[in-house]
């Protein structure tokens, strides 16, 4: 297994976070999901190369048939939030159908591939299994139509490449085997019970639970994804809604920028801060005054985990399959970044005769993308055993 090729991307809607497995050996990568067209003539040429840094000035043009306009050049991912014209998801997106879902993954499967092989400037990576993830409101209809543009060969030429002579390119070609596609939230699930390494069971106690049923709610940038596990195995009748923390992100940066005369860069740079906790929560429009903006971010917050809640309470009581559930668990970067407020909307359910006891795991907003690698190694084990067969067959 070790000597495969594996790459796991969780295509978010905040950010795209992405496992790389070569050899046996994992490299992390996270970007924002932000895109902005690049325009030489307002490129600002650094006095020393030393001070880029290539995975902040991702600057891509990509060939590939799963892209409709393969002529532009674009900014994408940190380079990209903090450009003027800065492109961000729209509610209700459509993954499949939108060139900026191409651009990011090739891109950042290109940045990995060039990061491998530093010293050449002319690349060829192959990927034997590429694993990623689509909303359950877009999974079962689309996941084919993605799976067909993923596949193949794809070229990604990086522009202004800090270190390399002029004309400081750098052109890689990837080559993608084959292509899984996991529906977020059972992901999660996967990323719950497996083991990376040995692809067995984990937790026991979860699988065992799962019996009864387990309802996941995977609360992203725009969309909720719930999923009933049954007997260890996803539930058909669940589904999630187009509904996620972006909008609220949206509503405080507007009011930020209108009462304190702060702009941010992108949802990115608000959600890094976000993370920092309450200590965190300060802007500096000029330089020496410190303003708090905690007053815009706790209403929001507080509002986003009651909406949480009244979906979850929603998914629960619809499905006569997963009725009697005994789990409900928390999972996404959303959930993590809430989970106090969540937390005290719950208490009050609970005084109210509905209580909804969630369980926040450790490493919530990383579940879905753990689980797409476990699936990634799952599928590259069962082409083998499949291929083994057909052999030992015409034998």
């Amino acid at each position: 297994m070790d000597r495969h090729n594996f790459l796991a991307v969780d295509i978010g809607n905040s950010w795209y976070k992405a496992l790389a497995s070569e050899n046996g050996i994992l490299s992390e990568y996270q970007i924002p999901n932000a895109i902005a067209l690049f325009d030489a003539e307002f490129y600002e040429k650094p006095y020393d190369d030393d001070d880029i840094v290539f995975e902040d000035n991702l600057i891509v043009e990509v060939k590939s048939k799963a892209v409709v306009d393969r002529r532009e050049i674009f900014y994408i991912g940190k380079g990209a939030a903090k450009q003027r014209d800065v492109s961000l998801t729209a509610f209700n997106n459509q993954k499949v159908d939108e060139d900026r879902t191409y651009l990011l993954l090739f891109g950042l499967a290109g940045y990995h591939a060039a990061l491998q092989h530093p010293e050449e400037t002319e690349i060829t990576y192959s990927i034997d299994q590429l694993a990623v993830s689509l909303p359950t409101t877009q999974y079962k209809e689309r996941k084919t139509r993605l799976k067909d543009k993923l596949a193949g060969t794809h070229t990604i030429i990086f522009h202004k490449v800090p270190g390399l002579s002029e004309p400081k390119e750098l052109t890689v070609k990837i080559t993608i085997n084959d292509v899984i596609v996991g529906a977020e939230g059972a992901c999660a699930y996967l990323g719950l019970t497996r083991d990376q390494e040995t692809l067995g069971i984990k937790n026991e106690e979860l699988v065992k639970e799962s019996q009864k049923g387990i309802i996941i709610g995977d609360l992203g940038g725009d969309s909720v994804d719930f999923v009933g596990i049954k007997n260890n195995k996803p539930v058909a009748s669940v589904e999630g809604e187009p509904f996620g923390i972006n909008q609220f992100l949206d509503h405080i940066i507007q009011r930020v920028s209108k009462k304190e005369m702060y702009r941010f860069d992108s949802r990115a740079e608000l959600e890094e801060k976000l993370a920092e906790g309450p200590s965190g929560w300060y802007v500096e429009p000029f330089a020496g005054v410190r303003k708090d903006i905690s007053k815009y971010i706790l209403p929001q917050l507080k509002s986003m985990a009651i909406k949480y809640l009244e979906h979850f309470d929603r998914v629960r009581s619809s499905s006569s399959e997963i009725k009697g559930a005994v789990r409900y668990i928390a999972v996404g970067g959303a959930a993590k970044l809430a989970q106090k407020q969540i937390q005290e909307a719950a208490a009050k359910w609970s005084d109210r005769g509905r209580p909804i006891e969630l369980t926040f795991p450790e490493n919530m907003e990383k579940l879905n993308v753990l689980g797409l690698m476990i699936l990634a190694k799952m599928n590259q084990l069962k082409r083998e055993k499949e291929s083994n067969h057909s052999i030992s067959n015409r034998g």
